[in-house]
């Protein structure tokens, strides 16, 4: 018979192993594992995966189990030798040439948000970023922190775009765009770059990084840019009212107190910092997915 404490205590031990699954898939992308079994098409063994990845025996063994054990990876024997293969979900997702691949963003999560997270008990108490504890860097403009190199820049921008694969469709399709024949997806230095011209301009995964006087220093610039019957549509993970979920926006939060000098918002906050640099009729739909939409108009 079962106590009251066991749904806490299983509950418990999910959330205490949450970051050791979380590693156990990136390190399998960074090893390359997953692409190593799409490309050559059959079934390895574990000792034929680590001579080719360059791995020792016994770690790749125990790595590859815990794949099969998380469902990224197939296990079957023949003849007494196990062999792995991708499942479904790691060749959709985790290979480079998967149609949805999230390979490079889980790249950057696991080279450059893991380590900062280690930092986020500093974060909270200090209410900043934690990038000069976590990488030895100077406080400089906010751009240069976050990319140390233009390997990892690329990596997040690519990382960025593949997160469009799983959840782009939805946020086009919030609202009818039609009237809007030239868009500009805003991106680079626009606190500094001219504004061009166009219908309707995009900030996806933009405002979350900043605090709101910075993005209101922006919308008000994309404002003054706009012509009448121009829109702006904002594309981010939007708080509930109560700002007690839904958990991803809560963890989203979070990483940008520790990554950035913004944080996630409620529909609210984000009508608020529309209003405030002018734009009017503003619309907010969920999307059900990672993003949501929020549309304004001039």
């Amino acid at each position: 018979m079962s106590s009251p404490e066991e749904p806490w205590c299983r509950l418990l031990t999910e959330y205490t192993n949450g970051f050791l699954v979380s590693k156990v898939m990136f390190t399998a992308c960074e090893l390359g594992i997953f692409d190593l079994l799409e490309g050559t098409g059959r079934p390895l063994g574990s000792e034929a995966i680590a001579d080719l990845l360059g791995t020792s025996h016994h770690g790749m063994e125990l790595l590859l189990n815990t794949c099969v054990g998380l469902k990224l990876l197939h296990r079957e024997t023949d003849d007494g030798k196990a062999l792995y293969q991708n499942t479904a979900l790691a060749t959709l997702y985790l290979t480079q040439s998967g149609p949805k691949s999230q390979y490079h963003m889980l790249l950057y999560y696991s080279k450059t948000t893991y380590v900062c997270w280690n930092y986020l008990t500093e974060a909270v108490r200090e209410g900043k970023n934690q990038y000069v504890r976590a990488f030895g860097k100077s406080s400089q403009e906010l751009f240069e922190a976050i990319y140390r190199s233009e390997e990892e820049l690329l990596t997040f921008m690519s990382g960025l775009n593949e997160i469009w694969s799983i959840c782009g469709e939805e946020v086009m399709a919030s609202f009818d765009l039609s009237p809007f024949p030239l868009i500009c997806d805003l991106g680079g230095d626009f606190f500094k770059e001219t504004i061009p011209e166009a219908n309707l301009y995009i900030l996806a995964r933009v405002l979350h990084d900043w605090g709101d006087e910075k993005c209101l220093q922006l919308l008000s610039k994309i404002y003054q840019a706009c012509k009448p019957g121009c829109g702006l549509l904002v594309v981010e993970t939007v708080l509930e009212d109560n700002k007690t979920g839904p958990l991803v926006a809560q963890l989203y939060s979070m990483n940008m107190l520790v990554q950035t000098e913004g944080k996630e918002r409620t529909a609210a906050e984000y009508r608020g910092l529309l209003t405030a640099a002018g734009f009017s009729r503003i619309q907010v739909k969920r999307t059900g997915n990672l993003y949501d939409a929020i549309l304004g108009r001039k």
